[in-house]
């Protein structure tokens, strides 16, 4: 039986308007926390407002939507606030403002929009060579350990006086973040940081690190700060250049996400919509982001897990729920709400959430079995890491113009260039062509495995009958 008959509701099934609304309010939650986290993580990575809530929160449901048309509703993604854009968006805005920042997120969305062009003229076989694993994996880790110093600022962990009360609540969010990811059943379980938030907010109540008079202010209705390109900010190179780089992560994950979305559904994504359409809806998400002064959109992993444990794929449902938050973009008093959610909060949520992110880098190494017993792996992710870490950066200065590539973006592009000018010895090229040729034997045998086993099934209920 394919993993397809096996959903409740395929993808283009609708289900009965109790139930339809139910659903989507679910995959909200999923998607709620992350998508909320990334825009108060940002400012107080930058120290400024870079981003906020209610647009995150209406671009993330535009952008959905988008994303919907582009792959004709054959793909029941959701599509969310990137956390691999917290420290670029922050570091872009330091040197170019909200231009900066800005203008880079509308340039990630157009290298997906020109990636998906040229795979529709020549296929995807490409990115695997600019974009392998030994690439991937550092990318993801320095993303993640980049933050780590963000987490215990938060905390209160780096200041020469301790405030108890501040390391207390960071200390119970990270608790109960930590029991429900490792402990929780069933829907718990996918919204692990949003019920860490919750208690940890709760817990700073009680000891009186909240201010309420910003809520009792707020208006229960209120327009979102969009930004109309242009004319509230200006382009910044250097900025650009600085988040620019971040779209050969994100791509790689859109491609991990729709590969695992297609076995939990029984369908290859990848082939149908296929990766060109999918690309374009997730970059067109991006630029309409851009457009409006909200983050980057990623693909949602947490809303495929939903999938996953609900048997639901209808992606009338997923489209609800993008409805849902462009609503709640609106309320004034929920964002109010969010906004008095303390740094200690945040700290210990994000002591697991950086880490996790950095987990997932080391993940891609293991699951693809790079082999760092070869010198130009080591050579590699032993660069990428220490220039992504270390705070390296080059300038360039002509006159009044100045350019300067850092952190992640310096990474990823020398990682990029590394790996496609080293090249192994003789040996272990041909050791690594036998390993892709064994690869490729064991699927071919998988296949021929599958078509031979169904006849079988057959003929065993036959025989039973008989």
């Amino acid at each position: 039986m394919s993993n397809q008959s096996k959903m409740m509701l395929d993808v283009h099934e609708k289900p009965s308007i109790p139930k339809w609304i139910i659903l989507a309010i679910q995959h909200v939650f999923a998607m709620f926390g992350a998508t909320i986290l990334v825009p108060i993580l940002v400012n107080s990575a930058a120290g400024e407002t870079v981003l906020t809530i209610p647009v995150a929160l209406v671009t993330s449901g535009i952008g959905t939507l988008i994303y919907i048309l582009c792959t004709r509703g054959k793909s029941p993604v959701y599509l969310g606030s990137s956390f691999a854009f917290i420290a670029p968006l922050a570091a872009a805005y330091l040197k170019g403002g909200i231009g900066g920042a800005m203008t880079g997120t509308l340039v990630v969305g157009l290298i997906y929009v020109i990636t998906a062009l040229i795979i529709k003229l020549v296929g995807k076989k490409w990115m695997d060579k600019v974009l392998p694993p030994l690439v991937i994996g550092p990318m993801i880790m320095i993303i993640g350990l980049g933050l780590a110093p963000s987490a215990i600022s938060q905390m209160g962990l780096s200041a020469e006086v301790i405030q108890w009360k501040e390391v207390f609540v960071a200390v119970v969010t990270f608790l109960v973040t930590a029991i429900v990811m490792v402990r929780a059943k069933g829907f718990a379980r996918i919204i692990p940081f949003l019920i860490g938030i919750v208690v940890g907010y709760l817990t700073a109540c009680v000891v009186g690190l909240v201010n309420f008079a910003p809520i009792a202010d707020a208006a229960f209705f209120s327009m979102p700060s969009f930004m109309i390109p242009f004319v509230n900010y200006t382009p910044s190179l250097g900025a650009i250049l600085t988040i620019a780089p971040i779209a050969l992560v994100t791509m790689a994950e859109h491609i991990g996400d729709h590969t695992a979305l297609g076995q939990i559904i029984g369908k290859d994504l990848l082939k149908d919509p296929g990766l060109d359409k999918t690309l374009l809806g997730d970059g067109l998400a991006t630029i309409a982001a851009g457009l409006l002064g909200g983050p980057a959109n990623t693909t949602y992993g947490e809303n495929t897990s939903v999938v996953g444990m609900t048997k639901i794929a209808s992606v009338w449902v997923i489209g609800l729920a993008a409805i849902f938050a462009i609503c709640l973009g609106f309320l004034g008093k929920f964002t109010a709400i969010v906004s008095s959610i303390p740094n200690a909060v945040l700290g210990g949520v994000s002591l697991i959430l950086y880490g996790f992110i950095a987990v997932n880098g080391l993940k891609v190494l293991i699951q693809n079995q790079v082999d760092f017993s070869k010198s130009k792996n080591v050579v590699v992710a032993a660069t990428m890491l220490v220039l992504g870490l270390g705070g390296a950066a080059i300038s360039f200065v002509s006159g009044d113009f100045s350019l300067t590539i850092s952190g992640m973006s310096l990474a990823a592009v020398i990682g990029v260039v590394l790996n496609l000018c080293l090249r192994e010895r003789k040996e272990e090229r041909e050791e690594l062509k036998k390993l892709e040729e064994k690869k490729e034997e064991k699927e071919d045998t998988k296949k021929e495995e599958k078509v031979e086993a169904k006849p079988e099934k057959k003929t065993k209920k036959v025989a039973k009958k008989g």
